[in-house]
């Protein structure tokens, strides 16, 4: 018999309304999609999500930006493994339900019974329906899901206090293939200052992007059961985690004096760890980007701000998010250089403000004067998304390293610096080449340590 697990939070975390609800998750979904960096092949699908699950007017554009990545396997992804933390209930293991679907507004979703099956003798789970009918922290995840995969069944499972070891073992079970979709349901700080969150949250970012199953704690995190469990598992796996998005209420739509900590990563296979193809961009858009950007200082000689933009006045191509540098030079010499190493932001916003920026605001130089700009030369550098590089030694590290191709982005200790491919031209050395980067990060040039992170990326540059 049909047993249906009813809606607990809809007209309350999102809306109640069918119609509603499909309008606002897709309109979600459309703009998360329109960050998708330019130029570059479609991306890897994501094994495993961690997602926020607060209502979706504060969280949603950060969950959103982590569904879009599901995108390339809507008919591929067949079962959803969704774990998120107790809110209203006490206990310890790990609790799963005898409902046989899960209801929304958007319709029933089965739950798989075998893959229920396939963990029941673990004795850290246990059919405990009471944890499950006020959760929110799995309901919000479901419309997104909805909307995103054609069709999929459900394990749900609500984390009380369980260890990262019982998580874990309960993963392996279920990992299955690029059928099987992991989702792991958190939100990070609670109700600190808006400075104060955004320093606990990047730690907690940090723990996430090194898999450090003990790092986060319960101030930290209010998934870190769940969360903890999927971290060791990715470990033992050697799993690659990118970052998605990290914001916090105070970004989205609440005040700043106590906020809510956001964030949202994909998890995956380890084998992805060699830099994507060089971008490409038609040389009319390249030309009008170049443009742009002169445009912009000019402007900023005469408004002291970057060139204000309509969006919608820009090809499509150029509206997508891109991660650039824009690199000034005045008889030979460097007049300043600012960029961004991942895209957050559209292309042709990312050029007009990084073009300013370079003129106006790079530390090293001053601000950039009317009668430089005649002789001044730009050049812009589009970005591949960063990739971390997976390695045991420096020696790992610097064999690796691909001279005149990787920019790399080093850091540690809550330092860090790049290097675009273009500074191999001064430092063709991979060992000198590491050694700066190291001291621009403000690390001693023989710095090493096993927690140190290297991603790379390759750009294209045209001006």
């Amino acid at each position: 018999m049909m047993q249906v697990r009813q809606p607990a939070v809809a007209g309350m975390f999102y809306p109640a309304a069918a119609a509603e609800l499909q309008q606002s998750v897709d309109r979600l979904l459309q703009q998360a999609a329109v960050s998708a960096p330019v130029g570059t092949t479609q991306p890897a699908v994501p094994k495993a999500l961690v997602v926020p699950h607060a209502g979706y007017l504060y969280s949603g554009e950060v969950a959103a930006r982590a569904y879009a990545r599901l995108a390339p396997a809507r008919d591929t992804i067949r079962r959803v493994i969704l774990l998120g933390p107790s809110h209203r209930v006490g206990f310890a293991g790990i609790a799963c339900c005898r409902a046989s679907h899960y209801r929304t507004p958007l319709g029933d979703i089965e739950l798989d019974q075998p893959a229920l099956q396939q963990i029941a003798d673990l004795p850290q789970l246990h059919s405990y329906d009471q944890a499950h009918l006020q959760e929110h922290s799995l309901e919000v995840h479901l419309p997104f899901l909805q909307r995103q995969l054609t069709h999929f069944t459900l394990l749900p499972l609500v984390v009380g206090q369980a260890s990262p070891r019982e998580v874990a073992e309960l993963l392996e079970r279920l990992w299955g293939g690029p059928e099987t979709l992991v989702v792991i349901s958190t939100d990070l700080s609670h109700y600190h200052d808006y400075a104060t969150a955004q320093q606990l949250d990047r730690a907690t970012s940090a723990a996430i992007e090194r898999l450090d199953a003990l790092a986060i704690g319960s101030d930290d995190a209010c998934g870190r059961y769940p969360l903890n469990g999927l971290l060791r598992w990715a470990k033992s796996a050697q799993l690659r985690v990118e970052r998605i998005d990290l914001r916090n209420s105070g970004d989205t739509a609440g005040p700043r004096d106590r906020v809510v900590g956001y964030g949202a990563w994909a998890l995956y296979p380890a084998e992805r760890t060699t830099t994507a193809p060089a971008p490409q961009l038609d040389p009319a858009l390249q030309r009008q980007l170049c443009d742009l950007a002169r445009q912009s200082i000019q402007h900023g000689l005469q408004q002291q701000q970057p060139l204000p933009l309509q969006l919608t006045d820009y090809p499509t191509a150029l509206q997508a998010a891109g991660a650039t540098f824009v690199t000034l030079e005045r008889q030979g010499q460097l007049r300043g250089c600012i960029g961004t190493l991942v895209a957050h932001r559209p292309l042709v916003v990312d050029v007009v403000e990084n073009a300013f920026a370079a003129a106006f605001r790079d530390p090293r130089f001053a601000p950039l004067r009317a009668n430089e700009l005649a002789d001044l030369s730009l050049h812009i550098s589009l970005l591949t998304p960063p990739v971390a590089m997976q390695f045991d030694s420096e020696a790992d590290l610097l064999a690796q390293l691909r001279p005149g191709e990787d920019g790399l982005i080093l850091s540690d200790g809550g330092r860090r610096g790049t290097f675009l491919p273009s500074v191999w031209a001064q430092l063709p050395d991979p060992l000198q080449f590491l050694r700066h980067l190291k001291q621009k990060a403000g690390l001693p040039a023989d710095y090493w340590s096993p927690t140190l992170q290297v991603s790379r990326y390759r750009t294209e540059i045209f001006g």
